[in-house]
């Protein structure tokens, strides 16, 4: 696609910061010819946060760094042999100035940057085939997003960043999706709004029966007649059973109306945790547990409240001002008309301020969601906190978060404020107008005194229900905010789908085959073309530096991301045409940080095998050297462990975890660096565990001291995702490559240290 001309020289847009260094080393070309476009840089050679800037003109290729010496800027003419080429790896992005296979510079940023970085690459090439072709070229200067400053699609006109993170309002017919959930119960419903409609008939016997009271009783009495006390008993008897009757009907329908609503409520609960549970760990990996906690319990909490009164407020209202309309209509209809000149008034209003409020509410959801982040972040912290002394730190942020929720509110209720005395406003009016033709008909002979006063009466509650509807618009927009939050949980579909036709899994034996697999986190590449064959019973040890993609590669073999290039298969058999849960059942899991659930010791060793037996769990904790200290606690099996372990060790969490991976007698076992936060003792200890754990098991183990490998079957060492090496530590030690460098790197650090406790 060809660039679109625009014009030249420094823009305004051009990061002030760099403007006079440009200026001064450069004379950039004049408007209309090829204007600058721009990219800077944050990382210098040494990975080291250094800004420096690169700019692609006609002219060529700029670097300026922050340095002030002439040395610190450099020129690169266009040349059609020039090649800029791009790369990414573990969150550092890498850009490469090349010729004739000659590296001429080499400039890394982070992936912040990526968008701006791709885009420069794409002028430049652009540029180069114009600049071979002979004909020069004004390059398309990038229109930048005014809120995160990333370049605009050129076709879309939309940031890519942005659009990742844009919040759609939610609308208010996202409620009537809310269907499937209360289909269920849809005869419940049914008996609910038939009730609903008795009772609001009961509700609207009285006014009328106040006709007959006023012109045949009252007012004759006024006029020296006697009361006919036969009529006035019969009337006052209607107007006490229409009340009788109109509370017997409303506790009913309320009753059951919020018995169909609870349930509706646990259903979407139970639904959405469920949904929440089968999720891959790339939808967690961007969430913030306050946010989903919030999700599930207050948003649903709010649906709840919504369905149980609010809507059955809504559905009397709605009832009740036809049903009223109805006999206004049938009295009169000339006065039944004056009754309605608030209306249209009253629906503009709630037209206008509906947007504002749906938007608002949304936007108060995501701030409170800010709240409750940050006590998930806290509470569950304590000890670092503590430890570190950021009490006041925590205090100011969680105060900083409740401020910014204090005036997203603000904002809100100055505007609902005014909206509902406004209705209220509307509604005296109307009345007032009423009253005012009410009494010009009297005078004129048309209604009598007893119409006029059951019309108000009729009235009165007209508006009253009128009011309530215009409130029922805050409570609306609330549970579509809501629900809208609800079901962007539902509605997200897991990155590791279950296949449609799954495939039997039989007996595991464990045999592991890994074909070409790539993988990316966004846009970093972090498994690239990866081949390997794990035998079954055999234990392979994943080194590398941090960052090389050992946690990654695990992470695939579990199956908590799916490959995006190649396969892996388990006994010859596509892991995507497995059911997730068949496969993982035969997998046992041992983390570097072993995570212990709120309960006793007994229940975290049967976490994967609930209906063990005491007898199995005791076995599984004397492998796991874990039977001794386990009976010097309180109450032995059955002491309460705290939330995520507190109380324990951490060499005592970790021979529970391995209690709770041998309990299920998996046939491949991930050490995922099961020994690296612990002291030698207690590493020995834990060592004589694993030694029972992958007896006879497919195993592969992640460690970050070499030494504890040495049983390892093969070593695989990996760099940038990519298996560089392969062998045992004999192998791998004489052939002095990477491996080599890495075993005495360690060895270098561990004399260094022992020197340094010498000293």
């Amino acid at each position: 696609m060809p660039l679109p001309l625009v014009s030249a020289g420094l823009p305004a847009g051009f990061p002030s910061a760099w403007r006079a260094r440009a200026e001064a080393v450069h004379d950039w070309p004049a408007a209309g010819a090829s204007g600058p476009v721009w990219l800077e840089l944050d990382l210098d050679a040494g990975l080291r946060f250094c800004p420096s800037l690169l700019v692609l003109s006609g002219a060529g290729l700029w670097w300026l760094s922050a340095e002030a010496d002439g040395a610190a800027v450099q020129h690169w003419p266009l040349d059609p042999a020039l090649q800029l080429l791009h790369s990414d790896h573990n969150g550092v992005g890498t850009l490469e100035l090349v010729r004739a296979g000659e590296r001429l510079a080499v400039w890394r940023y982070t992936l912040g940057r990526h968008l701006p970085a791709t885009r420069l690459v794409e002028q430049f090439m652009a540029l180069r085939q114009e600049h071979a072709e002979g004909q020069p070229l004004p390059l398309a200067r990038l229109e930048l997003c005014p809120r995160c400053q990333s370049p605009l699609d050129p076709e879309a006109n939309e940031c890519g960043v942005c659009a990742q993170v844009v919040h759609t309002p939610p609308s208010t017919w996202t409620l009537l999706r809310l269907w499937r959930f209360a289909h269920p119960y849809r005869w419940q419903l049914l008996a609910g709004f038939l009730l609903t409609l008795a009772s609001t008939a009961a509700t609207l016997v009285p006014p009328y029966l106040t006709i007959p009271l006023m012109d045949e009783v009252l007012i004759p009495y006024q006029s020296g007649q006697e009361i006919d006390t036969g009529l006035v008993a019969l009337l006052l008897g209607g107007l006490f059973g229409s009340a009788l009757l109109a509370w017997g009907l409303g506790w009913a329908k309320t009753y059951i109306l919020a018995l169909v609503s609870e349930r509706i409520g646990a259903d979407l609960r139970t639904t959405t945790y469920e949904h929440l549970l089968n999720l891959s760990l790339e939808y967690f990996g961007g969430r913030r547990t306050g946010d989903l906690m919030a999700r599930i319990g207050s948003e649903t909490d709010r649906i709840n409240v919504f369905l149980s009164l609010h809507l059955l407020d809504f559905a009397t209202d709605v009832i009740m001002i036809l049903m009223t309309a109805t006999i206004l209509f049938s009295i009169n209809p000339a006065l039944a008309l004056a009754t309605l000149v608030p209306l249209p008034f009253i629906a503009w209003l709630i037209h206008v301020v509906r947007d504002r409020l749906r938007t608002g509410f949304e936007k108060i959801d995501r701030v409170w969601s800010e709240v409750t982040s940050v006590l998930a972040d806290t509470i569950p912290g304590i000890r670092v906190v503590k430890a570190f002394a950021q009490e006041t730190r925590e205090a100011q942020r969680f105060r900083d978060a409740n401020r910014h929720n204090l005036e997203v509110n603000d904002r809100l209720n100055r505007l609902w404020s005014l909206f509902s005395p406004t209705v209220s406003l509307m509604t005296e009016i109307g009345l007032l107008v009423v009253w005012g033709f009410g009494i010009w008909l009297v005078a004129e002979g048309d209604i009598t005194v007893g119409v006029l006063t059951a019309f108000l009466a009729y009235i009165g509650r007209f508006y009253m229900r009128l009011d309530s509807m215009s409130r029922i618009v805050s409570v609306t927009q609330k549970a579509a905010s809501g629900a809208k939050r609800i079901f962007d949980i539902l509605d997200h579909v897991s990155s590791v789908p279950e296949p449609l036709q799954p495939q039997p899994l039989p007996r595991v034996e464990g045999r592991l085959e890994l074909r070409e697999v790539g993988f990316r986190y966004g846009n970093r590449a972090v498994i690239q073309g990866l081949n390997l064959t794990v035998r079954p019973g055999e234990m392979v040890g994943l080194v590398g530096h941090s960052g090389s993609g050992k946690s990654t590669l695990v992470n695939l073999i579990c199956r908590f991301y799916d490959v995006a290039d190649g396969a892996i298969l388990v006994d010859g058999v596509d892991l995507r045409s497995v059911r997730v849960a068949d496969y993982r059942r035969h997998i046992g899991l041992v983390l570097q940080e072993p995570f212990l659930f709120f309960g006793t010791i007994a229940e975290n060793i049967a976490y994967g095998r609930p209906e063990a037996s005491r007898e199995e769990i005791v076995a599984a904790a004397r492998a796991a050297h874990a039977h001794e200290f386990i009976l010097r606690l309180p109450q032995g099996y059955d002491s309460l462990v705290g939330e995520r372990g507190q109380g324990l060790s951490g060499g005592e969490r970790q021979r529970i975890s391995i209690a709770r991976a041998l309990l299920i007698d998996p046939r491949i076992l991930i050490l995922d660096e099961a020994t690296s936060s612990v002291d030698t003792e207690t590493e020995k200890e834990i060592q004589k565990a694993l030694d029972n754990l992958v007896r006879g098991r497919t195993t592969i183990a992640i460690a970050h001291r070499l030494s504890t490998l040495r049983k390892a079957d093969r070593l695989v060492v990996m760099d940038k995702g990519r298996k560089v090496e392969e062998g045992s530590h004999e192998e791998l030690m004489a052939r002095e490559g990477a491996y080599w460098r890495l075993y005495q790197a360690q060895q270098r650090q561990a004399e260094a240290d022992r020197d340094r406790i010498g000293d």
